[in-house]
This record gives C-alpha cells, sequence and structure tokens, in this order.
C-alpha cells in the first residue's frame, strides 16, 4: 500500500470530520490530559487496517505511543485487544472515528475475502477483486483483499485494457477492438477480452488476447469453454458467483474468479474503541 497516499487520504478524512475543530473534546479536555484507548473485536476475523492505525493518530499527535496486537492478515477472536493508543485524549477523540470506521471496514473485507478463498480450497485457482469498490477507498479495500488471502484484478481502467459487451457492440467485433488497442498500446498492457459465448470465446482467442474471461456462465459452460483456449491465454469466470457456488467453479479450470461481494457489499466487522486503564 501507497503510504504516502495513504497519510493524503486520512488527511482529508480528519478534515471531512473535524472541520475547523471538534468542540467537544476540546472544550472538556483541551490538549494536556492523557489517555489511553483500546481497539476491541466483537467478532472474529481476519485483520486489515496497521498503516491506518500507524499513520493516521500521529497525524493528530505525532508522540502518541501504539502498540498492536495483531499484524494484517491474521486472525482474531472476540473479545482480543486489537490495538491500543496512548496519547493526549483530545487527539484521541478526534481520530478514533475515522481510523475506526476504515479498519472495521478493511477487516470485513479481509474476513470475506479469507472465506472465499477456503471455500474454494484451491490451489491453481486465484480469487480477485474487481472495480465495484468504494469511491475514495479503492486503494484500501484492495489491500484488504490482499490481507486475505485473494488478489488484485486491476486497479482503474488506466492499467490494463479489458473489453466489455457494450465495447464489442460498439466497435463492430471482438477482432477489431483487439487490434484497435494493440495498435496503440505497449507490450506491457495486457488486453482482457468478456465472452458469453463459445463463439466469442474463439474469436477472443484467435485475436491473441491475453486474459479471457467467462461473465456470467455456468461451471458445467466454463468446463467446455476452457477447451477452446490455447495454452498461455489466461482464463477468468465472473458474473453472479457466489460464495456457496466457488467449489464448483474451483473445478472449472479456470486461473482466476473475481467476486465483486468481496468488497461492494460487506457489513463493517463489529470492532469497538473503549478507554483503556
Amino acid at each position: 500500500m501507497n503510504k504516502l497516499k495513504l497519510r493524503l487520504q486520512l488527511e482529508q478524512y480528519f478534515l471531512e470530520d473535524i472541520g475547523e475543530r471538534d468542540v467537544t473534546s476540546e472544550l472538556i479536555f483541551g490538549d494536556q490530559e492523557q489517555g489511553k484507548i483500546a481497539f476491541i473485536a466483537k467478532e472474529s476475523g481476519i485483520f486489515a487496517g496497521e498503516d491506518v492505525i500507524n499513520i493516521g493518530f500521529p497525524l493528530l499527535e505525532k508522540d502518541c505511543e501504539i502498540i498492536l496486537r495483531v499484524k494484517d492478515g491474521e486472525a482474531f477472536e472476540r473479545g482480543m485487544v486489537l490495538a491500543e493508543v496512548s496519547g493526549s485524549v483530545a487527539a484521541l477523540l478526534k481520530g478514533e472515528r475515522v481510523i475506526l470506521n476504515l479498519v472495521q471496514r478493511m477487516s470485513a473485507i479481509a474476513t470475506k475475502t479469507n472465506e472465499a478463498v477456503h471455500a474454494l480450497n484451491s490451489t491453481e485457482t486465484k480469487i480477485v477483486d474487481t472495480r465495484k469498490t468504494t469511491p475514495g477507498l479503492r486503494m484500501l479495500e484492495k489491500y484488504a483483499v490482499r490481507c486475505g488471502g485473494g488478489f488484485n484484478h486491476r486497479f482503474g481502467l488506466y492499467d490494463a485494457a479489458m473489453i466489455k459487451d457494450n465495447h464489442i457492440a460498439f466497435a463492430g467485433s471482438i477482432t477489431t477492438a483487439v487490434e484497435a488497442i494493440r495498435s496503440n498500446v505497449g507490450h506491457m498492457v495486457k488486453v482482457e477480452v468478456e465472452t458469453e459465448t463459445l463463439e466469442q470465446v474463439v474469436e477472443a482467442a484467435r485475436a491473441k488476447a491475453d486474459v479471457i474471461m467467462f461473465d456470467n456462465r455456468s461451471p458445467e459452460e466454463i468446463k467446455e469453454f476452457v477447451k477452446h483456449v490455447p495454452e498461455g491465454i489466461i482464463t477468468e469466470a465472473s458474473g453472479g458467483i457466489t460464495m456457496e457456488d466457488l467449489p464448483a467453479y474451483g473445478l472449472t479450470g479456470v486461473n482466476y474468479i473475481s467476486l465483486g461481494f468481496l468488497t461492494h457489499s460487506v457489513n463493517a466487522l463489529d470492532i469497538s474503541v473503549k478507554v483503556s486503564i
């Protein structure tokens, strides 16, 4: 994770929440009173958010003391203290909500990803995320996927070419679309083609796509499609795949399974911040 970018993002998140000042904390405590808070798990999961805590609180008080009890990617149980932070009470209270929100969401994503990896139970097929992320939180959410044992798909429209159904419709064919991209980019840019029929799979293979995605296809259909993909072309299954479906998709022979639900519909993990004595 890019720590410089994270620092800049956290500054913006704090500015949104604090504004001119934290009226409540500053008027009650000023800058002198010291205290300690603890992040406590109210359910079990996989932790993600070390850097959010380590970078976030020092932005509000550079001399605060942070003790992390778990590392990113580690499992924790209900009731466990995940982290403790000591410093001025006002600074701790200013930062706790923003940081807690991020840690809760990131840990939820890491936990859901870990569940998917175990449900798939494959050494050949990998779980990846999608661009279905919260605007402004993509870097953090995709990092959380990695903490859970998953892998990242493209980060945005800028780092890979992905030819979807509407691109094909406007271009006229898969071949035309692939050729247009190949003639305008260097060898470092990968080209993925989304397919729904065997005819499209064959055309994408002939056009020498780097990756062929099978969109909203059943495991049975994908098993047949994979037979027509030459060695050296990466395959991916995507669209409508649930946690319960993963074992069946893992037997299709695809290289990757992309899951939007890892990031777009998770519920924040139940973690609380309490005053620590």
